[in-house]
């Protein structure tokens, strides 16, 4: 059992380390690439290596589970993505940080109504939760005053209760018993249908050649198999081992990677407000997840 604990804290923060990278490559590609183009490549490319790393079908599911994945591609694919990245044109990517970070407090907030038997929360999440979001706020403004725009900043935090949404669905769905990579498989599948609708509306070219620069498509496969293949299959792992809501607590620390990515890659300062939010956040990280469980649910 604390082997496969180890196992589902090891996936999720390896998810959340590229996932909190992932920005320096999505910035170097929205020079020629629009939003929804870098979303439908990259999940594109993440269930092609799916299908080629776990060719098997899945099967003997029913109506209701089909219904449950189409669910979990609608969030977690397609909504989420293409909320964050519309939210980013109306706000400053600093609010967009601070306010999708709220989305443990949504998961934890979901799992109690929908999964009672299965995350039982302490106050110690909740005490966290607001250390964690105090770091989270010194980290993205740095100083800086918060400049609040209504249309970017509620987006935001509707992206982020769609990936509340989303982490109680795959909680679901890792009761099924199905392979990972086949469950990972047919979200993606469901997420780039739910996706189509969206390539008229926000003018997609699909013009390959761009990829022939070197840069691009090296930043694209970071995305695709790396972000959406990999990251995909290791985070609805980390959900079917540790829960929902102990897995998205993971979603803290993608503020802290970032700023480290920055400071490493892009050289920017690291200042001591950012070290200071950076110890808070983690200390939010640690306390919430100290006693997340009742000692009748460990027993």
């Amino acid at each position: 059992m604390e082997q496969s604990k180890a196992s589902g804290h090891l996936s999720a923060l390896l998810t959340i380390i590229i996932w909190g990278t992932t920005f320096i490559s999505t910035k170097v590609l929205l020079v020629d690439f629009q939003p929804i183009e870098i979303l439908f490549f990259r999940f594109v490319m993440g269930l092609i290596a799916l299908l080629l790393v776990c060719p098997h079908r899945m099967r003997g599911t029913t109506r209701r589970q089909e219904l449950t994945f189409a669910a979990a591609g609608l969030c977690g694919v397609c909504l989420y993505y293409l909320l964050e990245n519309i939210a980013l044109t109306y706000t400053m990517a600093s609010n967009v940080g601070v306010i999708i970070s709220v989305a443990p407090f949504f998961t934890a907030i979901l799992a109690h109504i929908f999964l009672k038997q299965d995350e039982k929360l302490r106050a110690n999440f909740f005490i966290g939760f607001l250390i964690a979001m105090v770091g989270i706020v010194l980290i993205s403004f740095n100083g800086a005053a918060m400049e609040l725009n209504p249309a970017g900043d509620l987006l935001a935090l509707l992206a982020a209760f769609i990936w509340a949404c989303y982490s109680i669905l795959t909680r679901k769905i890792s009761s099924y018993g199905y392979n990972t990579i086949l469950t990972t498989r047919r979200i993606f599948l469901y997420g780039i249908l739910f996706m189509i609708p969206a390539l008229f509306l926000f003018d997609f070219k699909l013009d390959l050649m761009r990829f022939t620069n070197p840069v691009y498509l090296l930043n694209i496969l970071f995305l695709g198999l790396g972000a959406s293949a990999l990251c995909f299959v290791t985070w609805n792992f980390a959900v079917k081992l540790l829960g929902a809501v102990k897995t998205s607590i993971y979603i803290y620390l993608t503020p802290v990677i970032t700023i480290t990515a920055s400071v490493l890659i892009l050289h920017e300062p690291f200042t001591a407000l950012t070290g200071a939010g950076t110890v808070l956040t983690l200390a939010g990280l640690l306390l919430s997840e100290g006693k997340l469980f009742s000692r009748k649910e460990n027993s």
